[in-house]
């Protein structure tokens, strides 16, 4: 199976927090993930802890590299940057990655995350999903040390619930 690639600065292990999260399910394609996970403004539709996604520089709605973007999650306001966009291509995996940050560079409060996702198909009518999630700064911090951890919880959500929904749009 595929792992996720990460840049410099944001590698596991080496960061304040990180989280990871899969699932495997059978009935399901590439193919039916990558359109809800694509378009940030259906998020909120399936990932209650996602709002008010919108573009910049006339972007949008579907992510692309380099489109600039924001979204609410966590409690935090988020700036991104889409950094990987490998839309579905038969024979190898979907990915999508971005850097998100919120608070002011270089204060206690600032945030940097690289948040990335893996969509794989396997054999017999399976898909893999992958989620993972580095941050760093102090927020991360605190992240980090919360139990039970809200970084692998609300990433299990928003997997469940694109699975559901990837279900009841394929219905």
């Amino acid at each position: 199976m595929s792992d996720i690639i990460w840049p410099a600065g944001y590698v596991p292990g080496f960061t304040d927090n990180f989280c990871s999260n899969e699932v495997i399910v059978e009935g399901l394609g590439v193919e039916d993930i990558w359109p809800l996970l694509n378009v940030p403004a259906q998020w909120p539709g399936y990932y209650a802890n996602s709002a008010n996604a919108r573009f910049y520089d006339n972007k949008g709605p579907e992510l692309s590299l380099g489109a600039r973007f924001y979204f609410e999650t966590f409690g935090f306001p988020v700036e991104s940057q889409c950094v990987e966009h490998v839309a579905p291509v038969k024979g190898q995996p979907a990915r999508l990655a971005w850097h998100g940050w919120a608070g002011e560079e270089n204060s206690d409060s600032r945030l940097d995350v690289h948040h990335a996702w893996l969509i794989e198909a396997l054999s017999e009518n399976r898909v893999r999903i992958l989620t993972q999630e580095t941050q760093n700064g102090n927020p991360a911090k605190e992240l980090a040390a919360t139990k039970p951890n809200p970084m692998i919880n609300g990433h299990q959500d928003w997997l469940d619930g694109l699975v559901a929904a990837a279900r009841k749009a394929k219905q």
